[in-house]
């Protein structure tokens, strides 16, 4: 049986975010509302934020899913059935799905929005194929497999469910240490509900035992002898094994991380997006191209990779005792929003000054704006990353203000900055740097 391509699914935090993972490759971008959804400490969308995001997307013949997967308690209910009908009554253009994983928030939508295809949350704990069967037979499209199934069990759902029903599986990013991310830890230190969108990950602190007669004297814990971190667990990456993804029958390949940067989103979305594509125009692509996919992934934050369960039980080695932190290659400057041509004097050209006097506006100079992340400098060598793959590297030849007046740096969070650059970049384009060390780094 010949597989159908499957989707890209990409998480986004913001409208930036969005636009990022909709340029660089995603077929699909799921998004949290401003309630309801369980990322609570992500930025999320407000309704207009939504409606935009949507009307971007689907501009460029991209999907949009909006998560509504918390397990809800009775005081959450009233406000869900209103959520619900705001996002049937969006205008012009509507979501193309919900995600859902409480059985009364599933009731309440299909009450209020009879006709929204409801995909299953993963949180609603999906092993088996008469699960998938009891959601199909209730109405749901798609059902997102328990991250705990092995790539040989989810094709056995595969050829036990209908042909038109959709399999969603995680294929990277973050794995939680509890069963299909139900998980108290966080309400019980912190009275902040994982499975209501406020989780702390207290599996990533560091824990120590303490004997009741000595208080305060902490005796650290140790699987073995390279640490104390023993709930975190590395992160899921299936890049190398996007045959196995599609032989099992996956008909969306989805990337965890609704609070991740736009640098991160891209990163993932591109080379999944080049990865996929390869692979069905050609195996022998794909595997030509495996040590360039492997190296991409690698430039964005992670955390030590594995395969999670799919080829089996993790072990051991699929926890980092000795630290909770995440690589970070890269640091994120901002992306491109518009190039336009300004007028810039050919005699103040050399002082980074943009001419205000008609006599002496002589040149039309390309600049950049951007919305910078993270300082930088003029002199500074960057890159530029773009969506087909390609990363330029560039030299910062000038910079100015909003009001266009000469700056060396930009300092200021999100200031709005107008970039010279060695080679012209393109609306979208990703600023970046890599990240040198302490006497490397840029300041």
């Amino acid at each position: 049986m010949k597989r159908k391509k499957p989707e890209l699914l990409v998480p986004a935090s913001s409208l930036e975010v969005l636009r990022t993972a909709v340029i660089f490759g995603a077929d699909a971008v799921y998004i949290g509302g401003e309630a309801f959804g369980l990322r609570a400490k992500a930025r999320n969308f407000t309704m207009q934020e939504m409606a935009e995001g949507i009307a971007f997307a689907h501009a460029r013949g991209v999907r949009v899913y909006v998560t509504a997967n918390i397990l809800a308690h009775n005081g959450d209910l009233e406000g869900a059935e209103q959520y619900f009908a705001e996002l049937r009554d969006m205008d012009p253009e509507r979501a193309d799905a919900l995600i859902i994983s409480d059985p009364g928030m599933f009731a309440l939508a299909r009450k209020v929005w009879p006709e929204a295809e409801i995909h299953i949350s993963t949180q609603a704990n999906n092993t088996n194929y008469q699960t998938f069967l009891f959601w199909w037979q209730l109405g749901a499209r798609r059902v997102v497999s328990a991250r705990e199934l092995s790539l040989a069990e989810i094709g056995e759902i595969r050829r036990r469910i209908p042909e038109e029903m959709e399999i969603e599986s995680f294929v990277h990013g973050a794995m939680c240490i509890s069963y299909s991310g139900r998980c108290l830890l966080s309400n019980y230190f912190t009275r902040r509900d994982a499975n209501k969108g406020a989780c702390t990950h207290p599996c990533r602190w560091k824990f120590a035992v303490m004997e009741e007669t000595r208080p305060g004297e902490y005796l650290p814990v140790y699987e073995n002898e390279r640490g104390t971190f023993i709930f975190n667990s590395g992160d899921l990456c299936m890049i190398d094994h996007i045959p196995e993804l599609v032989e099992a029958g996956i008909d969306s390949f989805k990337i965890e991380g609704r609070m991740k940067t736009a640098l991160y989103v891209a990163a993932v979305a591109r080379t999944y997006r080049r990865a996929i594509d390869d692979y069905f125009e050609s195996g022998e692509k794909y595997r030509r191209n495996r040590d360039w996919y492997k190296a991409e992934i690698a430039k964005c934050t992670y955390r030590k990779f594995n395969t999670g369960f799919y080829f089996g039980k993790p072990d051991e080695n699929a926890q980092i005792y000795d630290n909770s932190t995440y690589v970070n290659e890269y640091t994120y400057l901002g992306y491109i929003q518009e190039v336009r041509l300004w007028q810039l004097s050919r005699t103040s050209r050399g002082q980074n000054n943009v001419g205000a006097d008609a006599a002496l506006q002589e040149d039309r100079v390309p600049l950049a704006l951007v919305e910078q992340r993270n300082k930088f400098c003029v002199g500074d060598e960057i890159e530029i990353m773009k969506p087909d793959g390609a990363n330029l590297e560039v030299t910062v030849e000038a910079m100015y203000n909003g009001d266009l007046q000469p700056v060396e740096s930009c300092p200021h969070a999100r200031e709005r900055i107008w970039l010279r650059l060695s080679r012209v970049p393109e609306p979208y384009d990703l600023l970046r740097v890599p990240n040198r060390g302490e006497e490397g780094r840029l300041a």
